[in-house]
């Protein structure tokens, strides 16, 4: 008897809810949400106790491409232009040659200590070469890892902007080992044209998508997330369809968006954030499934040497490399190099050989899917602890932050931000006349325990008071912080 759309339905929801009821428990103990998705999806498949049988590289390969779709333009909407601006020129560095070095050395390396041929092994280099968007933004946002020296908006700009050139050269290498009279340096055209179209489609739609939001006045606010979905989707396809890299184009356009202000645009960052975590969700689920676990028995002494030489040798080296142009400390370096994490994104790209025929393309899936649990279930559960071996680590200073008029698409410069006093600060103890506070800013309410009081000169400030202050911009910020005695110091 066939399945009916009911039967689907309902076994989709008993997954989605059983996996955010297992993350729920058991990601008070560390374990990433991601490889908890994977779990689930894995033990309902056909080697599981679901016996849900499910081989369809090419469902997964498209439910992948329109999650990491969705996935890349929830965190650029999300990325601050002010935070990323001083370290712009680093992440293209990491999310280029970075990504090329990593390929190039655990291609030759898996061609020496693997059954691989060269092109195979760089395939197999290239398919694992980026770190994983999905992996790194929602393990450092979950665990609120603060870090110094701007090395959050690093690791997250590297992370949502090197997909596009390991899609590249893993479409490039896909290509030589099925056409045997192609040759490399066919391809190098091919990889500007791809970048410079993406970056330039994204750009148009990046300016072009706050102009319509604004302008459209639609009647009903429910339409406004149907509009800029419709919007996202366009902007990957059209790029595609023109032969750029719709990866890029998203990202570009999402972080462009998300630096201007339209029209309810509190609720639709929030909006295009639950759907990355569905995205995520559906994406780990279903590759949980299409993977058979008796067939990773036989590659687990290679994926285990390769997915060591990849975190304790090309990554660093790639690393150092790709910052070698920029200041940044030897211990920073050692950090963003243990940042390397990969996840679904390397075992969708995975699907790209074996529907594209390759003779090893099936070996290639399992040893990449090995490497990618590997490096979830090592680093993804040390970052934090690894940071403060470093001594990186600091109190996410991360801020609660309302722009005001942005609902209503008002270019307003003044934001509220939310302050927390600890005990180390200067301010506690004192009245608000005496701390000198700056004349731009205003202290407009206090969250004292789950009260709320109005202050006034005459308010003294007690520990673990939130203060809501009004500010015009950033660097009003950083005098509203020496006025309370806040440094870094005091925060880490």
């Amino acid at each position: 008897m066939g399945l009916t759309i009911e039967d689907i339905l309902l076994g989709v929801s008993i997954l989605l809810l059983v996996s955010i009821i297992i993350t729920k428990s058991l990601g008070r103990f560390g374990i990433p949400a991601l490889i908890l998705f994977l779990a689930v999806g894995m033990l309902a498949g056909s080697e599981g106790i679901g016996n849900i049988h499910f081989d369809d590289a090419d469902s997964a390969k498209s439910l992948g491409t329109l999650a990491l779709t969705m996935i890349l333009f929830s965190g650029g909407l999300d990325t601050r232009w002010e935070s990323t601006k001083p370290i712009l020129w680093r992440g293209v560095s990491l999310s280029t040659l970075g990504v090329f070095i990593t390929a190039m050395l655990l291609g030759v390396f898996a061609h020496l200590v693997a059954d691989f041929t060269l092109l195979e092994g760089l395939l197999l280099g290239s398919i694992v070469s980026s770190t994983d968007a999905a992996a790194v933004f929602s393990i450092l946002r979950s665990k609120n890892i603060g870090l110094k020296y701007n090395l959050r908006p690093t690791l997250e700009l590297e992370s949502g902007s090197n997909d596009p050139m390991a899609y590249f050269l893993t479409v490039s290498f896909t290509f030589l080992l099925t056409n045997e009279d192609a040759t490399i340096w066919q391809l190098v055209p091919m990889f500007f044209l791809q970048m410079s179209i993406g970056a330039v489609v994204g750009v148009l739609m990046g300016k072009i998508m706050p102009w319509i939001i604004n302008r459209i006045m639609l009647e009903q606010e429910g339409l406004y997330p149907a509009l800029t979905l419709g919007m996202v989707i366009f902007t990957y396809a059209f790029t595609s369809l023109i032969n750029g890299n719709g990866f890029l184009a998203v990202y570009v356009a999402a972080v462009i968006l998300g630096n201007n202000n339209f029209i309810h645009k509190s609720s639709l960052v929030k909006f295009y954030d639950g759907v990355a975590w569905l995205m995520q969700i559906l994406m780990f689920l279903t590759l949980g499934l299409l993977v058979f676990p008796s067939e990773m028995i036989p590659v687990i002494g290679t994926g285990l040497v390769i997915s060591l030489f990849l975190i304790f040798v090309a990554r660093p080296l790639s690393v150092f490399v790709g910052l070698a142009f920029f200041k940044t400390s030897f211990r920073e370096k050692l950090y963003v190099s243990w940042v390397g994490l990969r996840g679904a994104v390397p075992i969708v790209f995975a699907t790209y050989p074996l529907l594209a025929g390759v003779e090893k393309a099936g070996m290639m899936f399992n040893v990449v899917f090995f490497i990618v649990l590997t490096s979830v279930m090592l680093q993804g559960t040390t970052l934090t602890v690894v940071a403060q071996w470093l001594n990186l680590g600091q109190r996410d200073r991360t801020l609660k932050r309302i722009v005001l008029g942005e609902e209503m698409g008002y270019d307003v410069k003044n934001a509220l931000v939310e302050v927390e006093l600890r005990k180390e600060s200067t301010a506690v103890g004192k009245s608000i006349v005496a701390l000198n506070f700056p004349k731009t800013a205003l202290i407009v309410l206090i969250d004292r325990g789950g009260k709320y009081v109005t202050p006034n000169g005459a308010t003294v400030l007690l520990e673990n008071d939130k203060l809501l202050v009004m500010i015009d911009n950033d660097d009003e910020l950083e005098k509203v912080n020496k006025s309370l005695g806040i440094t870094e110091s005091s925060n880490a």
